[in-house]
């Protein structure tokens, strides 16, 4: 009999503070902006490369370093992820200039995707399959939650009272502070089905690959999805995803065991988190927009307004692991991502005299709870039957199918709000109503994402509730 390991509930704290950070992170920056343009002299695409230098070296690495840890052992990729994490936002803190900021962002992103998969491969070695662990990843799905809204809040508090070089140095004490509890509480654990033999090759083309695409998804709304620079980027993309793919096949020590991938659960799940990341970003861009042109609210407001969609996310997400122990995936996923549609649908009435009450406050407490229920279920398939041994490439696979989501969720939809709205404009319809126009076109892209999300969760993940045993999902070794 396999005895629980009895730390577990302290390690999930451990590793949800480090995750909370991490996620605090991507958003919190966005307050900051007008003062590090200020006392940084940076220039527009200078700020907009604060953002994206995070956000590529986070979503390009996260499957490398999942695989990095699992080959020379978790508890160890984690503590230095943790290192990296802090001695970079202290760079971030000391900046002086634009270069060393970029340089300090890019060291971030870095350090993120240490610390993201490796922390659920944690938590996944923790709890073993069962309610306990659904549990544990309604904890994290909550705190992703939390920390992807609380950014706009908590980043408006501390730059308004601290000055924006405390956003990053904040990061320092805790970090330091995880860093230290981290050996009480955490297990080491690895591979050891063989030897340390790393696939560099693998490793070079999914990466390239990823940050390509990542990259081509942030620069299409601003160069045009047809322009000679997206299709360039989205050809390299392809072309070393491929790659990648015949790379693995050959390999004897791949780095993405493409086993995997003939998992119903796992395929099911990466498919539903990565149409989640499309519908949420896709929905929140011009949703923030909105609330700060059309509303005329403050970043700070709008972070204090968007909190009631996440405490339904945090609902959903209770609600959602207590609903797969019962009645299984499908159900539950199919049943959130039909929520994330009626929301979204909801939300498409905006108006150019809108009000918060009247027609966000509706759209955002159905979308809350549905991004909550799909979120978790998506988390728990794509880590049902899958070995211990491949737990960091699985969780580093869900977490980059949610950042890839993510940002083609946010390119896609910007790009349909623009377009809307100035071939509303080149017809003669004034620019605030061709603005309003846009953003319901946004909204109803955002519900799209979601029909693909249910399209996969119906048609891939296990009717039943899936066990590690199960016929339909069978484990990859």
């Amino acid at each position: 009999m396999v005895h629980p390991d009895p730390r577990r509930w302290w390690a999930l704290a451990l590793l949800g503070a480090a995750f909370f950070m991490v996620i605090l992170d991507a958003t919190i920056v966005l307050t900051a902006v007008p003062s590090l343009q200020q006392e940084l002299g940076l220039s527009v695409s200078g700020a907009q490369w604060v953002l994206t230098a995070y956000a590529l070296a986070f979503g390009g690495l996260m499957l490398f370093f999942g695989r990095v840890a699992d080959l020379t052992g978790r508890r160890r990729v984690f503590m230095v992820g943790l290192a990296l994490f802090a001695l970079s936002s202290l760079a971030c803190g000391l900046a002086g200039t634009p270069e060393v900021l970029l340089a300090g962002r890019v060291a971030q992103g870095v350090a993120a995707a240490v610390l993201s998969p490796t922390a659920l491969a944690l938590v996944m070695i923790a709890f073993p399959e069962g309610p306990e662990r659904n549990k544990a990843l309604a904890v994290w799905a909550a705190l992703g939650g939390v920390g992807a809204t609380a950014g706009l809040l908590v980043g408006g508090v501390i730059t308004a009272g601290l000055g924006w070089e405390w956003i990053f140095l904040v990061n320092v004490p805790v970090g330091a502070a995880l860093f230290g509890f981290a050996p009480f509480v955490l297990r080491e654990s690895r591979d050891r089905s063989g030897g340390r033999v790393f696939d560099p090759v693998g490793a070079v083309t999914v990466t390239a690959a990823l940050a390509l695409l990542v990259y081509a998804a942030f620069q299409a709304p601003q160069r045009g999805w047809l322009s000679g620079a997206t299709l360039g980027l989205l050809a390299g993309s392809a072309l070393l995803m491929v790659l990648f793919v015949l790379v693995e096949r050959r390999s004897a020590a791949p780095l993405l065991p493409l086993g995997l991938l003939r998992i119903r659960t796992v395929l099911g799940g990466n498919l539903v988190i990565l149409a989640a990341g499309m519908a949420v970003d896709g929905m929140l861009f011009p949703l923030t927009i909105y609330a700060q042109d059309v509303l005329g609210y403050t970043a700070l407001q709008f972070g204090l307004a968007s909190a009631v969609m996440t405490v339904m996310s945090i609902v959903g997400s209770f609600a959602g692991q207590a609903l797969v122990t019962r009645l299984g995936l499908r159900p539950v996923a199919a049943g959130g991502m039909l929520l994330i549609i009626a929301g979204s649908l909801l939300l498409t009435g905006v108006s150019v005299h809108g009000s918060f009450a009247a027609e966000l406050l509706p759209g955002l407490l159905v979308f809350g709870p549905g991004l909550g229920a799909a979120f978790v279920a998506a988390q728990i398939a794509g880590l049902t039957g899958v070995h211990t041994d491949k737990s960091g490439v699985a969780s580093g696979l869900l977490d980059t199918s949610f950042n890839v989501g993510s940002a083609l969720g946010v390119a896609v939809a910007t790009s349909v709000a623009v377009a809307r709205a100035e071939s509303l404009m080149d017809g003669g319809v004034g620019e605030q109503a061709a603005s309003n126009r846009g953003f319901q076109a946004a909204f109803a892209a955002a519900a799209v994402f979601a029909v693909m999300g249910l399209a996969a969760a119906v048609a891939i993940l296990p009717r039943s509730r899936a066990r590690a045993d199960d016929p339909a999902a069978p484990v990859a070794g």
